[in-house]
C-alpha cells in the first residue's frame, strides 16, 4: 500500500489545493518551512515532509506514541491548526488520535510542554479534502502533535502541518552603533566604549545589559534600563589603557554574560579599534647573558647585559644604570652586580653588551633579576619593562672534562663579524649554539679565546661552504697561541650540508634548500697553553675558504697506559684484522682479561665481533686511540657487535670517526646490541656515524662519559624490553634524531621496559628530533638533564605514538619521572606546518598515564613552552587521552611571538593544542600543575578547548 501511495504522489500537481482554503486571507501558515522534528519516522517519510507545502509528501512515525514538533522561532497567538493528508481517494478514510501541546519561548529549550488541546480522535476523509482543522487558543513558540492511534497506518501521518495565528508583540533590542573614544588612542590613553541600544519591537523591553568584548576577551558591561517600543539609549564602559595593536570589538545585548553564537545578529555590533604605540622610550635588558651558558660548580660566570630601546622615541642621554642580582632558591641574594650604558639610545637600537662582573658558581637553582633605571623619556606605563628575570641553573647536565667557549663572547678583530640571533634553518646563526656565531670572511679576520684552565687541545664547531655540486670541500684555518702561529687545523664540509625534504635530507644540492651546515674538527696543539693563554682562530692568505665559528672546546689530555701488560692482548698493527685478532686472542686465552689499544689511528671497515666471554677493551683515551672508517668510501658500517655470551664486557678510552654523509636506517651503529647484559661503555667519542648505540633487550648496563657528535640519527636508544640500565654524563651535539631515547617497542622482545635511569645528560643542537624522547614504559627515571638549541623539534618528547610498531604504552605504577630538567631555546617546526614546544606531551596510539615532572625550567622557547596534543584515528575520534600527568615546580619564561610564518602558533607558555594537524581535533585529557611560574611570555596559558582540563594549584 505504501509503495502505491508513493507512486501516486507523483500526481501532486493535479491534486494540490490552496494551503489556506479554510482561513481568512489575513492569516498565514506560520509553520511553513520552519524547523520541524519528530520522535521517529519510517523509511523516507521524514518530519520535513510535513511542512514543505506539498501534500504529496508526508511524515509517518515508526509506532506510538509519536510526536511531531514545529519550531516557530517566536511566540505566536494561536487560532487554529490544520492537518492535511493527500486528498487522493487511494488514501481512504481513517481516524487519528492526537493531542496538541505547546511551550512559549520564555520556557527555553528545556521548558515543559503544556496541553493546548486534549487528546481526541479526528476523521480524515478524501471525500472532504482529507484535512482536519483544530481550533486552538493560547500562545506558543513550539507546537507539538502527540499521536497515539491511526486506523489507516501503524504510525501517525501528516502531509501538511499548518499553524495559523498572529505573532505575539515582542521587544526587539538592537545595537545600532558602537564607538570608542578617544578616536585615535595610544597605549597610554584610557579608552571608553559606547553602544546605542534601540528597542525596535512592538512592546516595551525590560532592563538588561550590554557586554563589550575584544575578540573573546570580555572587557566590561553597562546596564540598560527598561526601553519603551521605539526608544533608544546610549551606554558606556571604561576599559582603561590597551596595549598597542588592533582589536576586533563587539557589543551585545547580553543578560547572561556570554557572547551569542551569531555575533553578527541585530543585537550585536562590531568595530575595529587600533591602538597606536605611545610616543615613548621603552628600555629593556636584551639580551642578558652569562658565560658559560651552562656553568658547573666552581666555574667563574661572567654576566653581560645589553640595553634595547623598543620604544618609538630616543631615550634620554646620560647614564642608564643597570643592576643585576643573583638570588638562590630560598630568595637570598648571593651576588649583586652593577653597571651602566651611556648616551641616547635610538628607537629600535641595542647597545653593545656591558660586562657587569663575575660570580663563582655553586650547584643549585638561581634567579637572575635585571633592573634598568627609569628613563626620562619613558612613560610610566613602560617602566615595568625595565625589570626582567631569568632562571639560572648550576650543575644540570653532563659533567664533561672540557670547557666550551662561545665565539660570540670572545674577542674578534680583523673584520670578523658577530651574526645572529636567528632561528632560521640553513643559516649560520640559525644553526649555531645560542643562535649566534662569528664569521671570518676576509684575510686577517680572527676570533680569540682566553683559556680558563690549561689546555693542549682544540675542538671547534665550524661551517665552511659546500662544493658547488655537493660532496664538500677541504680547507685549513690557522691557529695562533699567544700571538704566535702554532699550526693549521684541517676542516672539511664533507659531512655537513644536507638538502631537500626536512624529514629525509640528502647530500645533494639539487634536492632543495640546505640544512645541517655545521661540523666539528679537532687538533692536538703540541703544547700546553696555561690558564690565561690566548688561542686564536684566524683566516690568513693560506686559508682559502670563508668560515663561521660557533664555539671551541679546550681540554688537557694525556694518553693512558696499558693497565696490565700481562693481562691484555695488544694488536700487532692498526688494521681491522689486527684488532679482531687481539679480540679473539683475549677470548680464547683464559689468562687474558682483554685488549689494550695503544695510541694510534686504527683503520676499520666493519664490525668487530665480541663473543664467548666477558672481556675488557681499553684504549689510551679518545684523543689518542682513534678508529677511522675508510676515507675513500662513505656510509660504512663499523663498530662493535657484542654477543649475549660476552655479557659483562667493558669498552673504554677510544674514538670512532665514521664516514657517513647522510642517514641510512639499519646500519651505522657503533654499538649494535641485542640480548646482552651487564656491559660498561665508558669514555667513548663518536662522530659521523648513524648512532652511537642502539640497544634491543639490553639489561643492567652502564653507558657513561661519552661524547656523541654529528651523527645522522639517534645518539643513544634503548628499546624492546631493555631494563635496569644507567645512562650518565654524556653530551650529545648535533644528532640527527633523538639525542637520548627510550622506546618501549615489542617487535623483537615482548618484555616491559622499566628501571632505566638517564641522568646527568646534555643535548645540544639536535637537528632533526628531540633532545630526550620517551615512548612508553614505566618506572623509568630521567633527571638532571640540560637541552639547548634544538633546531626543529621539542627539547623533550613524551609520547605514546607507536610509529606502526607493536609497543607498550606508559604504565601507571611506578610512574615515569622527569626531574631537574632545563630546556633552553628549544622547539621548532617540522613535518610541514607543525610547531613543536620545548616540552611536548603527545597522547596517541597507546595509553598515556603515570607521568611525573618536577623542577622543570623552560627558557626562551622557539614557539611555546609546554604543548599538549592528542592523536586521532579520524577527525572526530581521539586515540587516547592524557591522564594521570602531574607537574611540580615549573617555570616558563620568554615564550614570545616568533614573527615568522608560524607566528599564530607561538608565544604560549602552555598550549593545549586545539587543532594540531589538518583532519585532527583538539587535545584530550587533563594535567595538574603545582607551583607554576611564568615570566615574559606573550600568553601564559592558551586553552580554548572543552576537551582538556588544566588544574593549576
Amino acid at each position: 500500500m505504501r509503495a502505491l501511495l508513493a507512486a501516486l504522489s507523483l500526481l501532486v500537481p493535479l491534486l494540490a489545493v490552496p494551503h489556506q482554503a479554510a482561513h481568512a486571507a489575513a492569516e498565514e501558515n506560520l509553520a511553513l518551512g520552519k524547523p520541524i522534528t519528530a520522535s521517529s519516522h519510517t523509511h523516507v517519510y521524514v518530519a520535513a515532509n510535513a511542512n514543505d507545502g506539498d501534500v504529496a509528501t508526508y511524515w509517518e512515525s515508526a509506532g506510538y506514541p509519536a510526536t511531531l514538533t514545529a519550531e516557530l522561532g517566536a511566540d505566536v497567538t494561536l487560532s487554529s491548526i490544520t492537518l492535511r493528508l493527500n486528498p487522493d481517494p487511494i488514501w481512504g478514510r481513517r481516524t487519528q488520535t492526537l493531542a496538541v501541546q505547546g511551550r512559549t519561548q520564555d520556557g527555553g529549550d528545556g521548558g515543559d510542554y503544556t496541553t493546548l488541546v486534549p487528546e481526541a480522535t479526528y476523521t480524515f476523509d478524501p471525500a472532504t479534502g482529507n484535512s482536519v482543522t483544530i481550533p486552538v487558543t493560547g500562545r506558543a513558540a513550539d507546537v507539538r502533535l502527540r499521536f497515539t492511534a491511526n486506523t489507516g497506518a501503524p504510525g501517525g501521518q501528516v502531509a501538511e502541518f499548518q499553524i495559523f495565528g498572529t505573532p505575539a508583540p515582542n521587544p526587539d533590542l538592537t545595537i545600532t552603533d558602537l564607538t570608542y573614544s578617544p578616536a585615535s588612542p595610544t597605549e597610554t590613553d584610557e579608552v571608553t566604549l559606547s553602544a546605542t541600544v534601540k528597542n525596535a519591537g512592538s512592546e516595551g523591553a525590560p532592563a538588561t545589559s550590554v557586554t563589550f568584548y575584544a575578540g573573546d576577551d570580555r572587557l566590561g558591561t553597562a546596564a540598560v534600563g527598561a526601553l519603551a517600543a521605539g526608544a533608544s539609549t546610549t551606554v558606556s564602559a571604561d576599559i582603561g589603557a590597551r596595549e598597542a595593536g588592533t582589536y576586533r570589538l563587539s557589543a551585545t545585548v547580553d543578560e547572561d554574560g556570554e557572547i551569542p553564537e551569531q555575533d553578527e545578529s541585530d543585537n550585536t555590533a562590531t568595530a575595529t579599534l587600533t591602538v597606536r604605540p605611545a610616543e615613548t622610550a621603552d628600555l629593556v635588558a636584551s639580551p642578558v647573558s652569562w658565560t658559560p651558558g651552562n656553568p658547573a660548580a666552581g666555574e667563574t660566570v661572567t654576566f653581560t647585559v645589553a640595553v634595547k630601546n623598543q620604544g618609538t622615541v630616543a631615550s634620554a642621554g646620560g647614564s642608564h644604570g643597570i643592576t643585576l642580582t643573583v638570588t638562590d632558591a630560598s630568595g637570598d641574594v648571593v651576588r649583586t652586580l652593577t653597571g651602566a650604558v651611556s648616551g641616547s639610545i635610538a628607537p629600535g637600537a641595542t647597545t653593545s653588551p656591558v660586562t657587569l662582573g663575575t660570580w663563582t658558581a655553586a650547584n643549585g637553582k638561581y634567579t637572575v633579576r635585571t633592573v634598568l633605571a627609569a628613563d626620562d623619556n619613558e612613560l610610566p606605563v613602560k617602566r615595568e619593562n625595565n625589570t626582567s628575570t631569568l632562571p639560572l641553573f648550576v650543575g644540570r647536565g653532563a659533567n664533561m672534562p672540557y670547557d666550551t667557549y662561545e665565539a660570540e663572547d670572545a674577542v674578534i678583530g680583523g673584520g670578523a663579524t658577530r651574526v645572529g640571533p636567528s632561528r632560521e634553518i640553513g643559516t649560520i646563526a640559525g644553526e649555531a649554539s645560542g643562535r649566534r656565531a662569528v664569521t671570518l670572511n676576509q684575510t686577517g679576520a680572527y676570533v680569540e679565546f682566553t683559556a680558563k684552565a690549561p689546555t693542549n687541545t682544540l675542538v671547534t664547531r665550524f661551517s665552511i661552504p659546500d662544493a658547488p655540486g655537493g660532496g664538500g670541500i677541504d680547507a685549513t684555518l690557522n691557529v695562533y697561541v699567544n700571538g704566535t702561529f702554532r699550526k693549521a687545523i684541517e676542516l672539511t664540509s664533507r659531512y655537513a650540508w644536507l638538502y631537500g625534504p626536512e624529514s629525509s635530507p640528502v647530500n645533494d644540492p639539487n634536492a632543495g634548500p640546505p640544512r645541517h651546515i655545521y661540523d666539528e674538527a679537532h687538533v692536538l696543539l703540541g703544547e700546553t697553553v696555561p690558564a690565561g693563554g690566548k688561542i686564536r682562530l684566524q683566516k690568513d692568505a693560506a686559508n682559502t675558504s670563508t668560515y663561521a665559528i660557533d664555539f671551541v672546546d679546550f681540554e688537557q689530555v694525556a694518553p693512558k697506559e696499558n693497565p696490565d701488560p700481562a693481562a691484555y692482548a695488544v694488536p700487532a698493527g692498526s688494521t681491522h684484522q689486527d684488532v679482531q685478532n687481539a679480540l679473539d686472542k683475549a677470548r680464547m686465552d683464559p689468562a687474558l682479561t682483554g685488549v689494550y689499544l695503544p695510541a694510534g689511528d686504527y683503520q676499520t671497515d666493519g664490525k668487530f665481533q665480541v663473543y664467548g666471554k666477558a672481556i675488557k677493551v681499553v684504549g689510551a683515551g679518545p684523543w689518542f686511540t682513534r678508529f677511522h672508517a675508510p676515507a675513500d668510501r662513505r656510509n660504512t658500517d663499523v663498530g662493535f657487535r657484542v654477543d649475549g655470551t660476552a655479557g659483562g664486557s667493558s669498552f673504554s678510552g677510544f674514538a670512532y670517526f665514521g664516514n657517513y654523509v647522510e642517514r641510512i636506517d639499519g646500519p651505522g651503529k657503533v654499538f649494535d646490541l641485542t640480548d646482552v647484559a651487564n656491559l660498561t661503555i665508558d669514555d667513548v667519542w663518536v662522530e659521523h656515524q648513524v648512532c652511537m648505540l642502539w640497544g634491543t633487550n639490553v639489561d643492567d648496563s652502564t653507558i657513561r662519559n661519552a661524547r656523541i657528535r654529528n651523527v645522522f640519527a639517534d645518539g643513544l636508544n634503548l628499546t624492546n624490553g631493555s631494563t635496569g640500565n644507567r645512562v650518565t654524563d654524556i653530551e650529545t651535539r648535533s644528532t640527527g634524531d633523538d639525542s637520548f631515547a627510550l622506546f618501549s617497542a615489542t617487535d623483537k622482545n615482548s618484555g616491559q621496559q622499566f628501571g632505566n635511569v638517564y641522568e646527568n645528560l646534555t643535548s645540544l643542537l639536535t637537528w632533526r628530533a628531540a633532545g630526550l624522547a620517551v615512548y612508553g614504559g614505566y618506572g623509568n627515571t630521567f633527571r638532571n638533564i640540560y637541552v639547548a638549541d634544538t633546531l626543529v623539534y621539542s627539547g623533550v618528547t613524551i609520547s605514546s605514538l607507536d610509529f606502526g610498531y607493536p609497543m607498550h604504552g606508559f604504565g601507571a605504577d611506578p610512574p615515569t619521572t622527569f626531574d631537574d630538567i632545563s630546556l633552553v631555546r628549544a622547539g621548532g617546526h617540522f613535518w610541514g606546518q607543525q610547531t613543536f614546544p620545548a616540552m611536548w606531551l603527545f597522547s596517541s596510539s597507546k595509553v598515556f598515564q603515570g607521568i611525573r615532572i618536577s623542577d622543570l625550567d623552560i627558557v626562551d622557547p622557539t614557539y611555546s613552552g609546554i604543548m599538549f596534543q592528542t592523536g586521532y584515528q579520524n577527525p572526530s575520534t581521539p586515540l587516547n587521552p592524557i591522564t594521570d600527568t602531574v607537574f611540580t615546580n615549573v617555570s616558563i619564561s620568554g615564550a614570545e611571538k616568533s614573527g615568522d610564518a608560524f607566528d599564530a602558533k607561538s608565544g604560549f607558555g602552555i598550549w593545549v593544542n586545539e587543532l594540531p594537524e589538518p583532519g585532527q581535533g583538539p587535545a584530550v585529557g587533563s594535567a595538574t600543575f603545582t607551583n607554576l611560574r611564568f615570566s615574559g611570555n606573550h600568553e601564559d596559558i592558551r586553552n580554548t578547548t572543552s576537551t582538556f582540563t588544566l588544574t593549576i594549584n
